[in-house]
């Protein structure tokens, strides 16, 4: 997915299970990818290789990605076979520290996305990490190395999360009580996140409202989220349970209109042009 492509707001669902092509042969199959909670970004992919190198957890990052091919169901990746069999080897089950993330930048030679001002560091997208230096959102002095040095106490620590573990996450809203006060109550759990395809930003967190087999689903703009309890299991939002309950849902399983980003923003409102959403709405995808 690059830079050259039209912007558009898609849901990760959409591309799981493709077929990932190198650029010799087939690797396997898109299984997963991982999230980026503080920013609200995709940082990788993970493939499904099989019985090709079994026992490891492939991860292929987005500047690698070229656009999907919808209608073969198939996910052009920018290395060859070779490539990512020696690239470090990470164990099925292991987390992906920052430590073995600048191991794989070092590897492949990408930058590294949490250096710089932007979303992607350096870069406005994935795509422009790879020789393109004139892309850059502001000059970088030279240096010899520009990694930085890893605390030894977050070697371990988690720093993404798979999207596939967040969906069926309880999402809790809040309402008033019988005095007035706010208090939890679930609104419906993660079906689904969207992203924009160029950035790979999150913009909406897609809720299932139904327990039954006609589910109604709504969208919930990343920035009226409050935070993500792993050990619970649940998403907390600030928006209220009757907000959520009657917002918009996507229409289809296909990108998000422009029409309908808009109407989730009139939607929410002055919620999402509070202090804490400012600088949130923009232009990408049509919003």
């Amino acid at each position: 997915m690059n830079d050259s492509e039209v912007n558009m707001l898609i849901a990760l669902a959409m591309p799981e299970g493709y077929r990932l092509d190198a650029m010799d042969g087939e690797i396997g199959r898109c299984r997963d990818f991982l999230l980026d909670e503080s920013q609200w970004a995709v940082r990788w992919m993970v493939a499904d290789t099989g019985t090709w190198l079994p026992g490891r957890k492939v991860l292929v990052s987005p500047a690698q990605l070229d656009p999907p091919d919808w209608s073969a169901r198939r996910l052009p990746v920018r290395l060859t076979r070779e490539q990512i069999e020696q690239s470090p080897p990470l164990d099925a089950d292991a987390p992906v520290s920052r430590r073995y993330e600048q191991s794989f930048n070092a590897f492949y030679a990408l930058p590294h996305y949490w250096l710089g001002s932007g979303l992607w560091g350096d870069y406005p997208v994935p795509s422009s990490m790879i020789g393109a230096s004139e892309m850059l959102i502001e000059p970088v002095p030279e240096a010899p190395d520009r990694a930085e040095p890893v605390v030894p106490e977050d070697d371990n620590r988690v720093w993404l999360r798979s999207v596939r573990e967040l969906r069926g996450y309880a999402v809790l809203a809040t309402r008033a009580d019988g005095g007035g006060d706010p208090v939890d109550t679930r609104v419906g759990r993660v079906d689904d996140l969207i992203i924009d395809n160029t950035s790979w930003a999150l913009h909406y967190v897609v809720v299932d409202r139904s327990w039954l087999p006609l589910s109604k689903r709504v969208l919930l703009p990343v920035e009226l989220v409050d935070g993500i309890d792993w050990a619970t299991r649940t998403v907390r939002t600030r928006a209220g349970a009757a907000q959520v309950k009657d917002a918009p849902g996507p229409d289809g399983d296909g990108p998000l209109s422009a029409h309908l980003a808009a109407r989730v923003d009139e939607h929410y409102g002055h919620l999402r042009r509070g202090p804490s959403s400012a600088g949130s709405d923009d232009a990408a995808g049509g919003r």
